[in-house]
């Protein structure tokens, strides 16, 4: 296995931070998101060659991003030659159609030598269309956005590396079939298609946020790369308030990652965490884009109201100061903005710390035969915490013993089973008098 050198790690390291764009503007090119990556891998492989020995240039971006669109129209020229019958190709090279930008799309939060924000928010539209599979989705947002390698992504979710590279494979093989134009999507479909991108992105936050499997609770690099990537977004869409919701969202949950494990790993709950390591930087950075989402006007989405439910426990100094009160209204809200028996699990939990368990327990009962929860490990864990609550403990048990059953999550699977025999013993303490 090959070291890298320090100069091989200073490249990769830019082009974590360049590779999207650089992928972008080859992608507005050639029309072909996979050839694009392509073609700018060569770009990559070429300062790799050459920057150890020549040096790194002044401006490595501009280096690499001409490189690529030198192998690009080294490309169409080929193509050209060899196939006049493509008519597109024989347009200026350097002058692709425009394309009508919403107004709430901002260009400008690209360089000016260099006005790429449009190209980099078309290939975000891209990575997350529709046409692909939620699982594509996330692998060649993270691959073509992030930045990451498919080993990196693999690792992070858990899964085969060659699971992964077949994702991406047939996403770009699906984008290339459908002809999946590169451009922003018109209109009518704008809503639908940021909401894909938005989903995207909070799926990877969530899975870095409490991990599906494994032996660990979090994943704080790929809650890392969420917060990347929807603050580039919030950059390209300065007007979009749903972008704003998810970014202060993620940022408020963000701040309580070192607080959500003991120092063995195990979880800790809101309730119980250390507040005062909760990351007032990120709390502070979650409040202004809930502000920004709030003063663009308009009905709160889903995820800025779930982002004023995070503020709720962030604005709390201690758990006790909590406005449960209001946590259950803008669960009101969110379940009539977004409806799903999750939202209503949630709103049941806030139900119960505002009004009492037994206004809760009646929530809970009615989702028991939710087809959508029945593999949900959760349902069973509130509804175990409402029974405790209500002295119901036998019934308690069981369902926190049910819970640790259905969680593929090594961390959660041992708190529930902790909780289940807690029960255990004062039921017998209780026995034995």
């Amino acid at each position: 296995m090959t070291t890298m050198t320090p100069e091989h790690k200073a490249i990769t390291a830019i082009w974590r931070m360049e590779g999207a764009k650089i992928i972008a503007t080859v992608t507005r090119m050639v029309r072909d998101v996979g050839l694009a990556e392509e073609l700018a891998g060569d770009a990559l492989v070429a300062a790799l060659e050459t920057w150890p020995d020549a040096g790194t240039p002044d401006n490595p971006a501009a280096w690499l991003t001409a490189t690529a669109k030198n192998r690009a129209l080294d490309y169409l020229r080929r193509q050209k030659m060899q196939a006049e019958k493509h008519e597109t190709l024989g347009l200026d090279l350097e002058a692709m159609e425009a394309n009508i930008v919403p107004d709430y799309f901002d260009v400008r939060a690209a360089s000016e030598d260099d006005p790429i924000g449009d190209d980099l928010l078309r290939l975000m539209f891209i990575s997350c269309h529709p046409v692909l599979s939620t699982e594509a989705r996330v692998a060649l947002t993270l691959k073509l956005i992030g930045g990451l390698s498919t080993e990196e992504i693999a690792r992070a979710f858990l899964v085969a590396e060659t699971t992964i590279a077949q994702r991406i494979v047939r996403a770009k093989r699906t984008l290339s079939e459908s002809r999946t134009p590169f451009e922003l999507p018109p209109a009518a479909e704008l809503g639908t298609r940021l909401a894909s991108v938005l989903e995207v992105i909070y799926l990877v936050f969530n899975e870095g946020y409490t991990a599906t499997s494994g032996e660990h609770w979090t994943r704080p690099e790929l809650v890392d790369e969420a917060l990347r990537l929807g603050r580039i977004l919030a950059e390209l869409a300065p007007d979009a308030a749903e972008v704003h919701g998810l970014v202060a969202l993620m940022e408020l949950q963000a701040s309580r990652i070192a607080a959500r494990a003991d120092a063995e790993g195990r979880p800790v709950l809101l309730l119980a965490q250390d507040r005062h390591r909760w990351d007032q930087l990120l709390i502070r950075r979650g409040l202004l884009a809930l502000e920004r989402a709030e003063k663009l006007g308009g009905t709160l989405g889903p995820y800025a109201l779930q982002a004023a439910i995070a503020a709720c426990h962030s604005r709390a100094r201690v758990a006790e100061e909590t406005d449960w009160g209001r946590i259950a209204a803008l669960y009101d809200a969110l379940s009539q903005v977004a409806p799903s028996p999750i939202v209503e699990l949630n709103r049941a939990v806030a139900v119960s710390m505002a009004f009492g368990p037994a206004a809760a327990l009646e929530i809970v009962d009615r989702l028991m035969a939710d087809a959508q929860l029945q593999s949900y490990h959760w349902l069973p864990s509130v509804r175990g915490d409402l029974l405790d609550k209500l002295g119901r403990h036998a019934e308690a048990r069981g369902e926190f013993e049910r819970a640790a059953t259905m969680t593929r999550n090594a961390r959660e699977s041992e708190m529930l089973m902790e909780r289940a025999e807690a029960l255990t013993r004062r039921l017998d303490g209780h026995s034995v008098h």
